[in-house]
């Protein structure tokens, strides 16, 4: 893969100096870095995780990728793999997961039901996507996705952390406030996003005073 290089493309530089010499830029050298070992954070929803497990195994071997290490810990993950069905009651632990993880951090939806609801999109405790609440990165169609279809997706994530620049990402844009912090989501009757406060307020507000 011409991304597995140091060099740029355009740049010739002589056989017996390619092992010495590397003409790049420092996006490409951090990109390079981080592409090549992201870890996602060790978890699974669902039967989707079952092909994760598989994709993880010695006949896939995701550590060809540099992907290999799942970490049990946010604190230690930077790439958070939605693998199965997303309840409203495990909704509130996936987001605070999510925002315990450091920046730089990736979502990928594995599946139908992480990224639509897939078959249980109707019912009543069942969240109709993972996007609905985090930044979704990558979406793996699929109900399950097939060990190679999930190597793909993360082939995919590799080429979008590839054309990132460090003067555009949002971890690095000076600000105190966290810009991709979620808000924990209040479990009750219903499912709550606080995002949604004064829109819910104003529908409340409407109905009462049609009644």
């Amino acid at each position: 893969m011409e991304n597995e290089k140091f060099s740029l493309p355009n740049y010739n530089i002589p056989e017996d100096l390619e092992t010495i010499v590397a003409i790049t830029t420092l996006d490409r050298l951090y990109n390079w870095g981080r592409r090549s070992s992201v870890w996602p954070l060790m978890f699974g929803l669902a039967c989707c995780a079952i092909e994760m497990i598989a994709a993880q195994a010695s006949r896939y071997d995701m550590s060809r990728f540099g992907m290999e290490v799942m970490r049990p810990t946010p604190r230690q993950a930077d790439m958070m793999l939605v693998s199965g069905t997303v309840t409203k009651k495990m909704l509130p632990a996936i987001i605070r997961l999510y925002n315990q993880m450091p920046e730089p951090k990736y979502v990928v939806a594995m599946g139908a039901c992480a990224s639509s609801g897939g078959p249980f999109k109707e019912g009543y405790n069942v969240v109709a996507g993972i996007d609905k609440f985090l930044p979704v990165d990558v979406y793996i169609p699929g109900c399950p996705p097939t060990p190679q279809a999930l190597i793909a997706g993360l082939i995919k994530l590799q080429e979008k952390i590839d054309r990132q620049s460090i003067k555009k990402v949002r971890w690095y844009d000076r600000k105190k406030e966290d810009a991709n912090y979620v808000p924990m989501p209040i479990l009750g009757p219903d499912l709550i996003d606080v995002r949604r406060n004064a829109e819910i307020k104003q529908a409340a507000a409407a109905k009462e005073s049609a009644s």
